[in-house]
């Protein structure tokens, strides 16, 4: 069971996250999600508001990676996953109200990136290396 530190999840709150994903031919892409957070030790969500490539990417072919870094510090993460989509339930509804709260446009959906693997991205010696 691969679980998240208190510092990885200090490193997705407070930075960008970005968000690869590929379709069934392989054909990659990434993204910025700004929505990027923990829902628990195993399980990091964001919103999908546009509904386009990253969306479309996930429904057919849900294996997603999520990379966060802080370059001032120089240190960051690779997440490794398989995403869910969730249309409705506490979950989908506590997206719609921060959406709201921030005056954005309600989710289509939130995605739920269950990690599997997880690598360091810090420089050095151990950059590229999995840790969990």
């Amino acid at each position: 069971m691969t679980k998240l530190t208190d510092a990885m999840k200090t490193l997705i709150a407070e930075n960008q996250c970005f968000v690869a994903t590929a379709n069934k031919q392989g054909i990659p892409d990434v993204g910025p999600k700004k929505s990027t957070r923990v829902l628990d030790d195993e399980t990091i969500i964001f919103n999908e508001g546009t509904g386009k490539r990253t969306f479309s990417n996930i429904k057919e072919n849900p294996i997603v990676a999520i990379a966060v870094v802080n370059k001032e510090r120089t240190e960051g993460f690779r997440f490794f996953g398989h995403a869910g989509i969730v249309t409705s339930g506490p979950i989908f509804e506590k997206a719609k109200e921060m959406a709201a709260q921030l005056n954005r446009p309600s989710p289509l959906a939130v995605i739920a990136v269950k990690v599997e693997e997880i690598y360091n991205l810090k420089p050095g010696p151990t950059a590229g290396e999995r840790i969990a």
